[in-house]
Protein backbone atom coordinates (compact mmCIF):
# COMPACT_ATOMS: atom_id res chain seq x y z
CA UNK A 1 0.00 0.00 0.00
CA UNK A 2 1.67 3.75 -1.00
CA UNK A 3 1.87 6.19 1.75
CA UNK A 4 0.44 8.37 -0.84
CA UNK A 5 -3.26 7.21 -0.07
CA UNK A 6 -2.54 7.24 3.49
CA UNK A 7 -3.59 9.86 5.48
CA UNK A 8 -2.46 11.27 8.48
CA UNK A 9 -4.48 9.31 10.93
CA UNK A 10 -3.86 6.37 9.32
CA UNK A 11 -6.75 5.35 7.04
CA UNK A 12 -5.51 3.41 3.97
CA UNK A 13 -7.34 4.53 0.85
CA UNK A 14 -8.30 0.95 -1.05
CA UNK A 15 -11.46 1.92 -2.84
CA UNK A 16 -11.79 4.84 -5.41
CA UNK A 17 -15.69 5.77 -6.94
CA UNK A 18 -15.67 7.05 -10.40
CA UNK A 19 -18.89 9.45 -11.79
CA UNK A 20 -18.93 8.72 -15.33
CA UNK A 21 -21.68 11.39 -15.88
CA UNK A 22 -23.90 14.07 -14.40
CA UNK A 23 -26.64 13.02 -16.73
CA UNK A 24 -29.87 10.86 -15.03
CA UNK A 25 -32.62 9.17 -16.75
CA UNK A 26 -34.61 9.64 -13.65
CA UNK A 27 -35.72 12.80 -11.39
CA UNK A 28 -36.14 11.98 -8.20
CA UNK A 29 -37.49 13.99 -5.59
CA UNK A 30 -35.14 14.17 -2.84
CA UNK A 31 -32.40 13.88 -5.54
CA UNK A 32 -32.81 16.74 -7.83
CA UNK A 33 -35.44 19.01 -9.44
CA UNK A 34 -37.66 17.88 -11.95
CA UNK A 35 -35.94 20.26 -14.58
CA UNK A 36 -32.72 18.38 -14.15
CA UNK A 37 -30.14 20.28 -12.86
CA UNK A 38 -27.07 22.25 -14.80
CA UNK A 39 -24.77 20.13 -16.81
CA UNK A 40 -21.33 20.75 -17.83
CA UNK A 41 -20.38 21.35 -21.91
CA UNK A 42 -19.33 17.56 -22.30
CA UNK A 43 -15.46 18.83 -23.34
CA UNK A 44 -15.36 19.46 -19.62
CA UNK A 45 -15.88 15.61 -18.70
CA UNK A 46 -13.32 13.00 -18.55
CA UNK A 47 -13.09 10.86 -21.46
CA UNK A 48 -12.73 6.91 -21.58
CA UNK A 49 -8.68 6.80 -22.15
CA UNK A 50 -8.55 9.52 -19.10
CA UNK A 51 -10.72 7.60 -16.79
CA UNK A 52 -8.74 4.48 -17.61
CA UNK A 53 -5.02 6.89 -17.18
CA UNK A 54 -6.03 7.99 -13.80
CA UNK A 55 -7.76 4.23 -12.68
CA UNK A 56 -4.46 3.03 -13.92
CA UNK A 57 -2.69 5.19 -12.03
CA UNK A 58 -4.45 4.68 -8.98
CA UNK A 59 -4.32 1.33 -9.10
CA UNK A 60 -0.32 1.40 -9.14
CA UNK A 61 -0.91 3.44 -5.83
CA UNK A 62 -2.42 0.64 -4.27
CA UNK A 63 -6.49 1.30 -4.56
CA UNK A 64 -7.89 -2.44 -4.98
CA UNK A 65 -11.27 -1.58 -5.20
CA UNK A 66 -13.27 1.03 -8.01
CA UNK A 67 -17.14 1.88 -8.22
CA UNK A 68 -18.25 3.18 -11.27
CA UNK A 69 -21.49 5.83 -10.33
CA UNK A 70 -22.95 8.94 -11.91
CA UNK A 71 -25.46 10.54 -12.29
CA UNK A 72 -26.61 7.10 -14.13
CA UNK A 73 -23.82 5.14 -15.41
CA UNK A 74 -25.53 3.00 -17.42
CA UNK A 75 -26.27 6.62 -19.77
CA UNK A 76 -22.61 6.57 -20.86
CA UNK A 77 -22.25 5.33 -24.21
CA UNK A 78 -18.47 3.58 -23.44
CA UNK A 79 -19.32 1.93 -20.34
CA UNK A 80 -18.81 -1.09 -21.55
CA UNK A 81 -15.04 0.14 -23.02
CA UNK A 82 -14.74 1.46 -19.48
CA UNK A 83 -15.70 -1.73 -18.00
CA UNK A 84 -13.12 -3.64 -20.30
CA UNK A 85 -10.34 -1.18 -19.85
CA UNK A 86 -10.70 -1.88 -15.67
CA UNK A 87 -10.97 -4.92 -16.48
CA UNK A 88 -7.21 -4.99 -17.73
CA UNK A 89 -6.10 -3.51 -14.28
CA UNK A 90 -6.42 -7.12 -12.21
CA UNK A 91 -2.70 -7.82 -12.60
CA UNK A 92 -1.54 -4.67 -11.21
CA UNK A 93 -3.68 -5.10 -8.03
CA UNK A 94 -7.18 -4.26 -9.07
CA UNK A 95 -9.47 -7.13 -6.99
CA UNK A 96 -13.09 -5.60 -7.46
CA UNK A 97 -14.99 -3.42 -10.25
CA UNK A 98 -18.53 -2.46 -9.22
CA UNK A 99 -21.49 0.15 -10.21
CA UNK A 100 -24.31 1.69 -8.81
CA UNK A 101 -27.12 1.89 -11.24
CA UNK A 102 -31.01 2.96 -11.22
CA UNK A 103 -31.73 -0.37 -12.67
CA UNK A 104 -33.60 1.61 -15.61
CA UNK A 105 -31.43 0.13 -18.53
CA UNK A 106 -29.53 -2.18 -16.14
CA UNK A 107 -31.02 -5.41 -17.76
CA UNK A 108 -30.47 -5.92 -21.44
CA UNK A 109 -26.53 -4.85 -19.98
CA UNK A 110 -26.00 -7.24 -17.56
CA UNK A 111 -24.54 -10.73 -19.65
CA UNK A 112 -21.94 -7.95 -21.07
CA UNK A 113 -20.91 -6.22 -18.15
CA UNK A 114 -20.41 -9.86 -16.43
CA UNK A 115 -18.61 -11.01 -19.11
CA UNK A 116 -16.30 -7.66 -19.14
CA UNK A 117 -15.49 -7.92 -15.56
CA UNK A 118 -18.31 -6.78 -13.31
CA UNK A 119 -17.72 -8.02 -9.72
CA UNK A 120 -20.26 -6.11 -7.88
CA UNK A 121 -24.37 -4.37 -8.29
CA UNK A 122 -25.78 -1.93 -5.95
CA UNK A 123 -29.37 -1.30 -7.40
CA UNK A 124 -31.23 1.53 -6.09
CA UNK A 125 -35.14 1.48 -5.93
CA UNK A 126 -37.00 3.26 -2.68
CA UNK A 127 -40.16 1.55 -3.51
CA UNK A 128 -41.76 -1.51 -4.46
CA UNK A 129 -45.04 0.16 -5.70
CA UNK A 130 -45.25 0.88 -9.27
CA UNK A 131 -47.38 3.83 -8.85
CA UNK A 132 -45.46 5.22 -5.51
CA UNK A 133 -42.23 4.59 -7.91
CA UNK A 134 -43.51 6.96 -10.43
CA UNK A 135 -44.11 9.90 -8.21
CA UNK A 136 -40.61 9.26 -6.28
CA UNK A 137 -39.05 9.35 -9.82
CA UNK A 138 -41.34 11.24 -11.73
CA UNK A 139 -40.42 8.81 -14.45
CA UNK A 140 -42.16 5.62 -15.07
CA UNK A 141 -40.15 2.24 -15.26
CA UNK A 142 -40.52 0.17 -12.02
CA UNK A 143 -40.91 -2.94 -14.30
CA UNK A 144 -37.61 -2.56 -15.76
CA UNK A 145 -35.78 -1.47 -12.59
CA UNK A 146 -37.35 -4.81 -10.47
CA UNK A 147 -36.75 -6.78 -13.30
CA UNK A 148 -33.00 -6.11 -13.80
CA UNK A 149 -32.80 -6.69 -10.10
CA UNK A 150 -34.32 -10.25 -10.42
CA UNK A 151 -32.11 -11.00 -13.37
CA UNK A 152 -28.81 -9.55 -11.57
CA UNK A 153 -29.48 -11.87 -8.21
CA UNK A 154 -29.71 -14.63 -10.99
CA UNK A 155 -26.22 -14.01 -11.82
CA UNK A 156 -22.82 -15.12 -10.79
CA UNK A 157 -21.86 -11.67 -9.76
CA UNK A 158 -20.05 -11.41 -6.61
CA UNK A 159 -22.82 -9.60 -5.06
CA UNK A 160 -26.09 -7.56 -5.67
CA UNK A 161 -27.21 -5.08 -3.60
CA UNK A 162 -30.43 -2.82 -3.46
CA UNK A 163 -30.37 0.27 -2.02
CA UNK A 164 -33.73 1.91 -0.65
CA UNK A 165 -33.41 5.52 0.34
CA UNK A 166 -36.37 5.76 3.82
CA UNK A 167 -38.70 7.92 4.50
CA UNK A 168 -41.79 8.50 5.59
CA UNK A 169 -43.15 7.89 2.24
CA UNK A 170 -41.70 4.60 2.10
CA UNK A 171 -41.32 3.58 5.81
CA UNK A 172 -44.21 0.49 5.67
CA UNK A 173 -42.40 -1.01 3.41
CA UNK A 174 -39.53 -1.91 4.90
CA UNK A 175 -40.75 -5.14 5.69
CA UNK A 176 -41.77 -6.40 2.20
CA UNK A 177 -37.97 -5.27 0.77
CA UNK A 178 -36.37 -7.84 3.64
CA UNK A 179 -39.49 -10.46 2.05
CA UNK A 180 -37.48 -10.02 -0.89
CA UNK A 181 -34.22 -11.70 0.87
CA UNK A 182 -36.49 -14.84 1.86
CA UNK A 183 -35.79 -16.66 -1.66
CA UNK A 184 -33.20 -13.80 -3.35
CA UNK A 185 -29.27 -13.84 -2.53
CA UNK A 186 -29.54 -9.90 -2.04
CA UNK A 187 -28.31 -7.58 0.85
CA UNK A 188 -30.87 -4.85 1.55
CA UNK A 189 -29.79 -1.60 2.82
CA UNK A 190 -31.81 1.29 4.06
CA UNK A 191 -30.47 4.24 3.96
CA UNK A 192 -31.17 7.04 6.70
CA UNK A 193 -32.46 10.25 5.25
CA UNK A 194 -31.97 12.44 7.67
CA UNK A 195 -32.75 14.82 9.94
CA UNK A 196 -35.92 15.20 8.82
CA UNK A 197 -37.25 11.22 8.00
CA UNK A 198 -36.29 7.84 9.50
CA UNK A 199 -33.64 6.79 11.97
CA UNK A 200 -31.91 3.96 12.04
CA UNK A 201 -33.22 2.67 15.27
CA UNK A 202 -36.86 3.70 14.26
CA UNK A 203 -36.24 1.29 11.52
CA UNK A 204 -34.32 -1.53 13.86
CA UNK A 205 -37.44 -1.23 15.94
CA UNK A 206 -39.89 -1.83 13.28
CA UNK A 207 -38.32 -4.59 12.17
CA UNK A 208 -38.01 -6.51 15.18
CA UNK A 209 -41.74 -6.26 15.07
CA UNK A 210 -41.69 -8.35 12.63
CA UNK A 211 -39.00 -10.59 12.71
CA UNK A 212 -37.80 -11.17 16.27
CA UNK A 213 -35.58 -13.73 15.28
CA UNK A 214 -33.31 -11.54 12.94
CA UNK A 215 -29.66 -11.60 13.95
CA UNK A 216 -26.58 -8.95 13.65
CA UNK A 217 -24.30 -10.73 11.22
CA UNK A 218 -20.67 -9.79 10.73
CA UNK A 219 -19.67 -6.90 8.35
CA UNK A 220 -16.47 -6.49 5.88
CA UNK A 221 -13.80 -4.32 6.96
CA UNK A 222 -14.53 -0.66 5.81
CA UNK A 223 -18.57 -1.56 5.50
CA UNK A 224 -20.70 1.14 5.34
CA UNK A 225 -23.77 -0.78 6.81
CA UNK A 226 -24.88 -2.64 9.42
CA UNK A 227 -25.59 -6.35 8.26
CA UNK A 228 -28.25 -8.05 9.93
CA UNK A 229 -30.17 -11.81 8.45
CA UNK A 230 -33.05 -13.37 9.07
CA UNK A 231 -32.62 -16.89 10.09
CA UNK A 232 -32.98 -19.33 6.81
CA UNK A 233 -33.46 -16.30 4.12
CA UNK A 234 -31.05 -16.40 1.54
CA UNK A 235 -29.73 -12.82 1.84
CA UNK A 236 -29.16 -10.20 4.29
CA UNK A 237 -30.02 -6.71 4.78
CA UNK A 238 -28.28 -3.33 6.40
CA UNK A 239 -28.44 -0.08 7.70
CA UNK A 240 -26.45 2.76 6.55
CA UNK A 241 -26.34 5.34 9.02
CA UNK A 242 -24.06 8.23 7.78
CA UNK A 243 -24.99 10.77 10.49
CA UNK A 244 -26.73 9.03 13.55
CA UNK A 245 -23.40 6.44 13.82
CA UNK A 246 -21.15 7.59 11.33
CA UNK A 247 -18.40 5.63 9.95
CA UNK A 248 -15.59 8.19 8.69
CA UNK A 249 -13.07 6.00 11.21
CA UNK A 250 -12.80 3.29 8.42
CA UNK A 251 -13.21 5.08 5.45
CA UNK A 252 -11.43 4.37 2.68
CA UNK A 253 -12.45 5.91 -0.08
CA UNK A 254 -11.56 8.47 -2.33
CA UNK A 255 -14.07 10.32 -5.44
CA UNK A 256 -13.58 11.24 -8.74
CA UNK A 257 -16.19 12.95 -10.06
CA UNK A 258 -17.41 13.25 -14.03
CA UNK A 259 -15.30 16.32 -14.99
CA UNK A 260 -11.92 14.70 -13.63
CA UNK A 261 -12.47 16.69 -9.94
CA UNK A 262 -11.52 14.93 -6.23
CA UNK A 263 -12.95 14.79 -3.57
CA UNK A 264 -11.41 13.03 -0.70
CA UNK A 265 -14.61 13.69 1.61
CA UNK A 266 -18.49 13.37 0.23
CA UNK A 267 -18.91 16.39 2.53
CA UNK A 268 -15.88 18.26 2.24
CA UNK A 269 -16.42 21.12 -0.07
CA UNK A 270 -12.47 20.84 -1.56
CA UNK A 271 -11.85 19.19 -5.22
CA UNK A 272 -8.66 18.65 -6.87
CA UNK A 273 -8.69 18.70 -10.84
CA UNK A 274 -7.01 15.72 -11.77
CA UNK A 275 -8.30 16.42 -15.52
CA UNK A 276 -6.68 19.61 -15.81
CA UNK A 277 -3.18 18.13 -14.70
CA UNK A 278 -3.53 15.38 -17.91
CA UNK A 279 -4.70 17.68 -20.31
CA UNK A 280 -2.13 20.50 -19.03
CA UNK A 281 0.71 17.56 -19.80
CA UNK A 282 2.10 16.77 -16.15
CA UNK A 283 3.73 14.21 -15.22
CA UNK A 284 2.99 11.00 -13.43
CA UNK A 285 5.12 12.15 -10.64
CA UNK A 286 2.99 15.19 -10.26
CA UNK A 287 0.23 13.43 -10.34
CA UNK A 288 0.77 11.62 -7.72
CA UNK A 289 2.41 14.24 -5.14
CA UNK A 290 -0.87 16.32 -5.76
CA UNK A 291 -2.82 13.46 -5.06
CA UNK A 292 -1.19 12.61 -1.76
CA UNK A 293 -1.02 16.38 -0.64
CA UNK A 294 -5.21 16.48 -1.00
CA UNK A 295 -5.44 12.84 1.07
CA UNK A 296 -3.09 14.46 4.04
CA UNK A 297 -5.77 17.45 3.91
CA UNK A 298 -8.41 14.91 4.63
CA UNK A 299 -10.37 15.80 8.16
CA UNK A 300 -10.75 13.05 10.62
CA UNK A 301 -14.48 13.29 10.26
CA UNK A 302 -17.09 15.08 8.35
CA UNK A 303 -18.81 18.53 9.60
CA UNK A 304 -21.62 18.16 11.81
CA UNK A 305 -25.95 18.35 10.72
CA UNK A 306 -25.90 21.55 11.57
CA UNK A 307 -22.86 22.77 10.03
CA UNK A 308 -23.53 20.72 6.43
CA UNK A 309 -26.64 22.09 5.82
CA UNK A 310 -24.33 25.47 5.70
CA UNK A 311 -21.91 24.63 3.43
CA UNK A 312 -21.29 24.90 -0.60
CA UNK A 313 -21.03 21.67 -2.47
CA UNK A 314 -22.34 20.35 -5.49
CA UNK A 315 -25.48 18.68 -5.39
CA UNK A 316 -25.79 14.98 -5.00
CA UNK A 317 -26.75 14.26 -8.39
CA UNK A 318 -23.44 15.92 -9.75
CA UNK A 319 -20.99 14.03 -7.01
CA UNK A 320 -22.99 10.81 -7.68
CA UNK A 321 -23.98 9.62 -4.19
CA UNK A 322 -27.75 10.18 -4.98
CA UNK A 323 -28.25 6.19 -4.76
CA UNK A 324 -25.91 5.43 -2.50
CA UNK A 325 -25.47 7.42 0.72
CA UNK A 326 -27.09 9.94 3.08
CA UNK A 327 -28.70 13.06 1.17
CA UNK A 328 -27.70 16.34 2.46
CA UNK A 329 -30.35 17.89 4.68
CA UNK A 330 -29.73 21.43 2.34
CA UNK A 331 -30.95 19.37 -0.89
CA UNK A 332 -34.18 19.16 0.80
CA UNK A 333 -34.68 22.96 2.21
CA UNK A 334 -33.31 24.07 -1.07
CA UNK A 335 -37.01 22.30 -2.56
CA UNK A 336 -39.15 24.45 -0.37
CA UNK A 337 -39.39 27.83 -2.35
CA UNK A 338 -40.69 25.79 -5.29
CA UNK A 339 -43.65 24.10 -3.28
CA UNK A 340 -46.22 27.33 -3.52
CA UNK A 341 -48.22 25.90 -0.11
CA UNK A 342 -44.69 25.97 1.99
CA UNK A 343 -43.00 29.55 2.55
CA UNK A 344 -38.87 30.25 2.48
CA UNK A 345 -38.60 28.69 6.26
CA UNK A 346 -40.84 25.48 5.35
CA UNK A 347 -43.77 26.89 7.07
CA UNK A 348 -47.02 26.06 5.80
CA UNK A 349 -48.67 28.39 3.82
CA UNK A 350 -51.98 29.22 1.76
CA UNK A 351 -51.84 30.42 -1.35
CA UNK A 352 -53.07 34.17 -1.99
CA UNK A 353 -55.74 33.62 -5.32
CA UNK A 354 -56.95 37.10 -5.62
CA UNK A 355 -54.86 38.37 -8.61
CA UNK A 356 -55.22 35.25 -10.44
CA UNK A 357 -57.97 35.23 -13.36
CA UNK A 358 -61.00 33.30 -13.06
CA UNK A 359 -61.47 30.37 -16.09
CA UNK A 360 -62.93 27.29 -16.18
CA UNK A 361 -61.12 24.48 -14.39
CA UNK A 362 -61.70 20.50 -14.54
CA UNK A 363 -59.83 17.44 -13.54
CA UNK A 364 -60.23 14.20 -13.50
CA UNK A 365 -59.01 11.60 -10.75
CA UNK A 366 -59.24 7.80 -10.69
CA UNK A 367 -59.02 5.08 -7.45
CA UNK A 368 -58.78 1.16 -7.27
CA UNK A 369 -60.56 -0.80 -5.32
CA UNK A 370 -59.43 -5.11 -4.96
CA UNK A 371 -62.66 -6.23 -3.05
CA UNK A 372 -61.96 -10.00 -3.74
CA UNK A 373 -63.96 -12.60 -5.22
CA UNK A 374 -66.57 -12.74 -2.08
CA UNK A 375 -67.00 -9.56 -1.54
CA UNK A 376 -66.87 -9.08 -5.46
CA UNK A 377 -70.34 -11.02 -6.30
CA UNK A 378 -72.40 -9.74 -3.29
CA UNK A 379 -71.55 -6.13 -4.85
CA UNK A 380 -71.80 -7.25 -8.37
CA UNK A 381 -75.26 -8.89 -7.65
CA UNK A 382 -76.46 -6.39 -5.10
CA UNK A 383 -76.50 -8.37 -1.84
CA UNK A 384 -73.99 -6.91 0.33
CA UNK A 385 -76.38 -6.42 3.76
CA UNK A 386 -75.34 -2.82 4.16
CA UNK A 387 -77.13 -1.84 0.71
CA UNK A 388 -76.33 -1.02 -3.03
CA UNK A 389 -72.44 -0.23 -2.65
CA UNK A 390 -71.93 1.05 -5.62
CA UNK A 391 -74.73 3.96 -5.46
CA UNK A 392 -73.65 4.89 -1.76
CA UNK A 393 -69.71 5.52 -2.77
CA UNK A 394 -70.95 7.09 -5.52
CA UNK A 395 -73.15 9.77 -3.26
CA UNK A 396 -70.32 9.91 -0.70
CA UNK A 397 -67.93 11.08 -3.75
CA UNK A 398 -70.14 13.70 -4.17
CA UNK A 399 -70.30 14.92 -0.88
CA UNK A 400 -66.54 14.77 -0.61
CA UNK A 401 -65.47 16.91 -3.37
CA UNK A 402 -67.90 19.45 -2.58
CA UNK A 403 -66.28 19.22 1.24
CA UNK A 404 -62.48 19.23 0.38
CA UNK A 405 -61.97 22.67 1.83
CA UNK A 406 -63.20 21.15 5.21
CA UNK A 407 -60.99 18.36 5.10
CA UNK A 408 -57.61 19.44 3.70
CA UNK A 409 -56.40 22.98 5.20
CA UNK A 410 -54.59 24.73 2.91
CA UNK A 411 -57.30 24.51 -0.19
CA UNK A 412 -59.65 27.22 -0.72
CA UNK A 413 -63.22 26.89 -1.16
CA UNK A 414 -64.53 26.46 -4.39
CA UNK A 415 -68.29 26.86 -5.85
CA UNK A 416 -68.31 23.20 -8.11
CA UNK A 417 -70.19 23.61 -11.21
CA UNK A 418 -70.05 20.08 -11.70
CA UNK A 419 -69.40 16.74 -10.18
CA UNK A 420 -69.23 13.26 -11.86
CA UNK A 421 -68.79 10.22 -10.28
CA UNK A 422 -68.63 6.98 -11.57
CA UNK A 423 -68.11 3.39 -10.66
CA UNK A 424 -67.43 0.35 -12.22
CA UNK A 425 -67.04 -3.60 -11.73
CA UNK A 426 -64.18 -5.59 -13.24
CA UNK A 427 -64.49 -9.16 -13.63
CA UNK A 428 -61.11 -10.25 -13.92
CA UNK A 429 -59.37 -8.96 -10.86
CA UNK A 430 -62.25 -8.25 -8.53
CA UNK A 431 -61.98 -4.78 -8.74
CA UNK A 432 -64.28 -1.90 -8.55
CA UNK A 433 -62.74 1.13 -10.80
CA UNK A 434 -63.80 4.39 -9.71
CA UNK A 435 -63.47 7.61 -11.68
CA UNK A 436 -64.49 11.25 -10.46
CA UNK A 437 -64.56 14.43 -12.66
CA UNK A 438 -64.88 18.04 -11.63
CA UNK A 439 -65.26 21.63 -13.19
CA UNK A 440 -65.81 25.42 -11.64
CA UNK A 441 -65.20 28.07 -12.82
CA UNK A 442 -63.15 30.09 -10.61
CA UNK A 443 -59.23 31.03 -9.79
CA UNK A 444 -57.68 27.91 -8.24
CA UNK A 445 -58.01 24.15 -9.62
CA UNK A 446 -60.23 21.42 -8.59
CA UNK A 447 -57.37 18.41 -8.54
CA UNK A 448 -57.71 18.23 -4.89
CA UNK A 449 -61.71 17.81 -5.06
CA UNK A 450 -61.72 15.05 -8.21
CA UNK A 451 -58.76 12.81 -6.08
CA UNK A 452 -61.01 13.28 -2.42
CA UNK A 453 -63.72 12.22 -4.33
CA UNK A 454 -62.13 9.33 -5.96
CA UNK A 455 -60.68 8.62 -2.05
CA UNK A 456 -63.61 8.82 -0.15
CA UNK A 457 -65.85 6.88 -2.75
CA UNK A 458 -62.97 4.30 -2.51
CA UNK A 459 -62.98 4.36 1.29
CA UNK A 460 -66.90 3.81 1.11
CA UNK A 461 -66.37 0.95 -0.98
CA UNK A 462 -64.74 -0.35 1.77
CA UNK A 463 -66.41 0.83 4.63
CA UNK A 464 -69.48 -1.28 3.10
CA UNK A 465 -67.12 -4.66 2.34
CA UNK A 466 -64.83 -4.89 5.41
CA UNK A 467 -67.35 -7.59 6.85
CA UNK A 468 -66.75 -9.84 4.24
CA UNK A 469 -63.15 -9.11 3.49
CA UNK A 470 -60.70 -6.98 6.19
CA UNK A 471 -57.91 -7.47 3.46
CA UNK A 472 -59.43 -5.35 0.49
CA UNK A 473 -56.76 -3.31 -1.19
CA UNK A 474 -57.16 0.67 -2.16
CA UNK A 475 -54.95 1.53 -4.71
CA UNK A 476 -54.11 4.26 -7.62
CA UNK A 477 -55.74 6.44 -6.34
CA UNK A 478 -54.19 9.69 -8.90
CA UNK A 479 -55.10 12.65 -10.64
CA UNK A 480 -55.59 11.77 -14.42
CA UNK A 481 -55.37 14.79 -15.83
CA UNK A 482 -56.52 18.88 -15.52
CA UNK A 483 -57.15 21.91 -17.29
CA UNK A 484 -57.38 25.28 -17.01
CA UNK A 485 -55.17 27.50 -14.86
CA UNK A 486 -51.94 29.65 -15.38
CA UNK A 487 -49.50 26.27 -15.10
CA UNK A 488 -51.61 24.81 -18.11
CA UNK A 489 -52.88 21.57 -18.93
CA UNK A 490 -51.93 17.59 -17.59
CA UNK A 491 -52.64 14.56 -18.47
CA UNK A 492 -51.10 11.14 -17.40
Amino acid sequence: MSRILTDTFGRKHTYLRISLTERCNLRCTYCMPEQGVQLQPNDNLLTTKEILDLSELFVREGITKIRLTGGEPTVRKDLMDIVKGLNRLRPLGLEKIAMTTNGLALKRKLPQLLDNGMDQLNISLDTLDPFKFELMTRRKGFDHVYESILQAASMPFDSVKLNCVVMRSNQQELVDFVELTRELPLTVRFIEYMPFDVSYKDMLQQLLKTYPQMERSLDDPNDTSKHYTVPGFKGRFGFITSMTEHFCGTCNRLRILADGNMKVCLFGNTEVSLRDMLRSGQDRETLVQTIGQAVQRKKKQHAGMSALEHMPNRPMILIGVHQNHFIQSHQQVRFYSQLTHIDQKGSAQMVDVGSKEVTTREAEAEAMVLLGKEAFDLVKENKNKKGDVLTVAQIAGVQAAKQTSNLIPLCHPLLLDKIDVTLSLHDLDHSVRIRTRVRCTGKTGVEMEAITAASMAACTVYDMCKAVNKAIEIRHIRLLCKSGGKSGDYKR
